[in-house]
């Protein structure tokens, strides 16, 4: 089973937050349910390319936590008159969702990591799917702080998603070798996120997140 999380397209995501970012105060529903494109996962065309992927993956050991701090990835950056990364996550991964200005105040959310329904957007967490310490001890400690804040801002690949505060803490920043989302069916979408996001950010994998990820795969149909 897929993750339904939504993909927009640019022309969709640019219009969705203009209509927001002109509402000024005014209370504005935007329903994402039914207007972005989505791109079909699962597939066995999917799993292949990413298996392929993974395969050029560059394997190493997991470097130093060493000067590591959240602070080296700045996020949220804006996104237009006083709406952010988080605010437009929050926008897209939501169905009905309501906005005052550019605050999101109502809407729901189905977390991916565990499938649970999220009635408001104080239950929703905004979760890296490659934590930032897990791309720091990859490669990111070698990048310019705007590197940092690039990957940290992904709204481009499959970086950014609302899922449930719970499973966001419990996942913290490990690797699919030590943590996986607890709904199995959202196994396959989740291993092939992360390939794409390290195949494009040209982070590194440890040996047992490669062969983790590799069994996730087999979830995929």
């Amino acid at each position: 089973m897929p993750l339904s999380r939504p993909k927009w397209t640019s022309a969709l995501a640019v219009a969705a937050l203009t209509l927001v970012t002109t509402a000024g105060c005014k209370d504005v529903t935007v329903d994402s349910g039914g207007s972005p494109t989505t791109t079909t996962t699962g597939s066995s065309q999917d799993s292949k390319a990413a298996g392929a992927q993974l395969q050029k993956l560059v394997v190493a050991k997991a470097a130093s936590m060493k000067g590591y701090s959240r602070e080296k990835f700045p996020h949220w950056r804006s996104t237009g008159e006083n709406c952010d990364v988080r605010d437009s996550v929050l926008k897209r991964d939501g169905t009905k969702v309501k906005v005052s200005g550019c605050n999101v105040v109502a809407g729901t959310w189905k977390s991916v990591y565990d499938d649970k329904t999220l009635s408001s957007p104080t239950l929703v967490d905004i979760d890296h799917v490659v934590p930032l310490a897990n791309a720091w001890r990859s490669g990111a400690a070698s990048w310019t702080t705007d590197q940092r804040g690039d990957f940290a801002n992904d709204l481009d690949d499959p970086q950014l998603v609302a899922v449930s505060a719970g499973s966001n803490r419990s996942k913290g920043d490990q690797d699919p070798s030590t943590w996986k989302p607890p709904a199995t069916g959202n196994w396959c979408e989740y291993a092939t996120d992360w390939i794409a996001v390290k195949t494009h950010w040209k982070l590194t994998v440890t040996t047992a997140e490669k062969s983790a990820l590799a069994d996730m795969l087999e979830k995929c149909k």
